[in-house]
């Protein structure tokens, strides 16, 4: 749960409810539907007015996506649900017999993505409209540092922003925050996951620890420069080791108020 107020927020958004979730990695899973349907069970408890998915749906394979709609598609948000594409949803991680092959893989993914009820945005931004208010989403494509592939277009998305007082910003790489976003394009909250937290840490009290800071500078949780935030969420699946020690899948939930005294 993060409450955050902020000044610029339309009257009509106070309290507004968003939820966040990342690093799905479906193929990890296997056969096993249990722990996802335990988690779209979380999240509609939580009853949020949006919910954003920040990327990597998938390990590889658009066949990892399959037997997962009646799941996915539950997950409730009156006022819509968003996605965008990490870095593992390209396929880019395969030896493809064929340019086409890899290409019919990857409509696939953007199919799932649609088939689970997301509007994906792909260097493209919205407005989200309420009560005749609004506030801008954006979305970007991939974008990290080599290795990670950068298919992210700031610079086309920034340019399909709106006038809105108050703009959010989905990437799924919290690496591009700083290269791109900070203190350049006046966004107010941006939202990425990719780290895993590296599936592993150590948290008591104030102290949190991973291995994932000597990869990431924003590895976990929140950050600001001035009056511009980044969330890190650690992810709800897992890729690689099987496991999560000390650093437990997320959802996070984030109440956005107007005012200071509004915060409960």
């Amino acid at each position: 749960q993060v409450k955050m107020v902020f000044p610029d927020l339309p009257k009509a958004f106070d309290g507004l409810r968003i939820l966040q979730i990342s690093d799905l990695h479906l193929g990890s899973f296997g056969t096993n539907r249990e722990p996802m349907r335990e988690a779209v069970d979380l999240i509609n408890a939580e009853k949020p007015d949006m919910v954003f998915f920040t990327g990597d749906l998938v390990n590889n394979f658009a066949g990892e996506t399959r037997g997962w709609e009646e799941i996915l598609d539950k997950i409730k948000a009156p006022m819509g649900k968003y996605s965008i594409l990490g870095n593992h949803d390209y396929g880019d991680y395969t030896t493809w017999p064929t340019p086409s092959r890899k290409e019919a893989n990857f409509k696939s993914i953007l199919s799932a993505n649609r088939r689970f009820g997301f509007t994906l945005l792909r260097n493209e931004s919205v407005d989200i409209e309420k009560d005749g208010q609004k506030i801008a989403l954006s979305g970007v494509e991939n974008w990290g540092h080599p290795p990670f592939p950068q298919y992210g277009d700031l610079e086309k998305t920034w340019n399909e922003t709106s006038d809105a007082s108050f703009k959010i910003f989905l990437s799924h790489d919290p690496d591009h925050w700083e290269a791109e976003v900070m203190g350049k394009k006046e966004y107010d909250l941006a939202l990425a996951g990719h780290t895993h937290g590296m599936q592993f840490g150590v948290s008591v009290g104030n102290f949190n620890w991973s291995p994932a800071k000597y990869k990431f500078k924003r590895w976990a949780g929140l950050y600001n420069e001035g009056n511009q935030f980044l969330y890190v969420n650690r992810g709800l699946g897992y890729l690689g080791m099987p496991a999560r020690i000390g650093m437990p899948p997320e959802v996070t939930v984030f109440t956005l108020k107007k005012t200071e005294e509004a915060v409960v």
